[in-house]
C-alpha cells in the first residue's frame, strides 16, 4: 500500500479483538514516534505502554470517552514535558503520537485516540493511577489492538480547505 492510502485508510477503531498484541510491533510504533518531528529537536514527550486489565477499567472508568480502552489489550500513553519546550510540547507529542498511530496501523493495528490534556480532573487522576511525575502531563490515552470492526469517513473537499496565496 502507498503512503497515501495507508493515511487515507486509518480510522479510530472502538472494537478490539482480545488477541495479545506482538512485542516487536509495539516497539516498532514507539520508534516510529521516536523520530516524530519536533521543535528545535527537543522531544519533550515520553511514554507508556499500559497492558494490565486492572489499569485499562480503571483509566476508562475515570475518562467518559474512553471505554473503548477496556477491550484493547494495549493503551499507549504519550506524556508531554512543557519544561523542554513550552510552547510546542504539545504540538511534538501530538505528532509523535499520530507517527505511533500511522506505523499502527501499517502493522494491521487499530488506534483510537482520547484526549486528555486540559482535562485536569481526568488528567490528575490517570497520573496518580500510573504514578506519572508531576512535571510530565498525559496528552491522551490511545487503544491499541487488533480491530474487531471496519470503519468508513469521508473529507471535506481540499476546494474547500486549501487557499492560495491569500484567503
Amino acid at each position: 500500500m502507498d503512503t497515501l492510502e495507508l493515511l487515507k485508510s486509518r480510522r479510530s477503531i472502538r472494537k478490539y479483538k482480545s488477541t495479545p498484541v506482538e512485542e516487536e510491533k509495539i516497539q516498532k510504533c514507539l520508534e516510529a514516534a521516536q523520530w516524530a518531528p519536533s521543535a528545535s529537536n527537543k522531544q519533550p514527550w515520553e511514554f507508556m505502554i499500559v497492558t494490565d486489565t486492572e489499569f485499562r477499567k480503571k483509566m476508562a472508568a475515570v475518562h467518559p470517552y474512553a471505554k473503548f480502552i477496556t477491550e484493547s489489550p494495549v493503551v499507549f500513553v504519550p506524556l508531554t514535558d512543557p519544561r523542554i519546550h513550552a510552547d510546542y510540547h504539545q504540538s511534538d507529542t501530538a505528532l509523535a503520537t499520530m507517527q505511533f498511530m500511522i506505523m499502527a496501523h501499517s502493522l494491521g493495528l487499530g488506534t483510537c485516540w482520547a484526549g486528555v490534556i486540559n482535562k485536569s480532573l481526568i488528567e490528575n487522576e490517570i497520573k496518580q493511577m500510573l504514578n506519572i511525575p508531576e512535571k510530565l502531563r498525559v496528552l491522551a490515552l490511545v487503544a491499541v489492538g487488533y480491530p474487531d470492526h471496519s470503519r468508513t469517513s469521508s473529507r471535506k473537499s481540499l476546494d474547500s480547505l486549501v487557499h492560495y496565496e491569500t484567503y
